[in-house]
């Protein structure tokens, strides 16, 4: 087994449990809420599950290096990084709505190479490695690491008018200026969703989305949405179309709308 396949098995197994420690704080009065400076939300269980996978990380892969949301970046000698967003969709996670997901992305030698998606209370799973494909499950517990798996592929709309397209905050396009550029694509399309956060990209990646547009978004949120869109079949940059999950917005796309939604969000 490689280096990479080891670090996908293992990263699946940190992201099942770290799901099954957020669900017992979910719709939970022991949530421990609070806002950070920026006024975003964090919980008990935001921070507990990023705890809980540091300390395996440095029990299994002491060497490698670690950024995560709650408790930044630590640094490593072996050209892997790890990418840790415990609870990504808190505002989901605190109202009491299932979509939020334990997010886990992996970098060699600052190339995107694996990607974790679990969302405990739907019991769905989504992960990619490079030139391995893109797999996801449903009914996955998080208690038992061996579940059945499927092939995950974008859809074939080729078309904007057929299309179905969401965004985690359309308020997002209004405040970077750039709220034109959405009216207009909304104009377009044939429906517009309000699935949000890393749910959103999952069902993208699964055909069951034609387009996600993120222009707000954090690295830790980006590393694992590139190899699981390009391993689906489908495209994933930045709004200016850089492929990269460094300069903070994401587009996912079926690959077959990518450049003309490219080229409405940057008229």
């Amino acid at each position: 087994m490689n280096e990479i396949t080891e670090r996908l098995n293992f990263a699946i197994r940190l992201a099942l449990e770290a799901g099954r420690h957020s669900m017992a704080y979910f719709k939970s009065t022991e949530i421990g809420l609070e806002f950070k400076e920026d006024r975003t939300p964090v919980t008990r269980a935001d921070r507990e599950a990023e705890e809980m996978i540091r300390d395996r990380l440095l029990s299994e892969c002491p060497d490698d290096a670690v950024l995560g949301e709650e408790y930044g970046e630590k640094t490593g000698i072996t050209g892997y990084k790890w990418y840790l967003d415990p609870v990504d969709g808190t505002e989901s996670f605190v109202r009491g709505v299932p979509l939020f997901g334990t997010m886990i992305g992996i970098e060699k030698d600052n190339e995107p190479q694996i990607g974790v998606i679990y969302f405990p209370a739907l019991k769905e799973i989504i992960f990619a490695a490079k030139d391995e494909g893109a797999k996801f499950a449903i009914g996955v517990d998080g208690l038992n690491n061996s579940f059945e798996t499927s092939p995950a592929r974008v859809s074939q709309t080729a078309s904007l008018s057929d299309a179905t397209l969401s965004s985690t905050d359309i308020l997002d396009f209004r405040s970077l200026g750039m709220y034109a550029n959405f009216s207009e694509i909304v104009k377009l399309i044939k429906q517009y969703r309000g699935w949000s956060d890393c749910y959103g990209h999952y069902l993208v990646a699964t055909g069951r989305l034609d387009a996600m547009i993120d222009p707000i978004m954090n690295v830790w949120d980006t590393a694992p949405l590139l190899p699981i869109i390009q391993e689906a079949g489908g495209k994933y940059s930045d709004l200016a179309g850089e492929v990269s999950i460094h300069t903070g917005s994401s587009l996912s796309s079926n690959s077959l709308l990518h450049e003309q939604l490219l080229n409405l969000l940057k008229a």
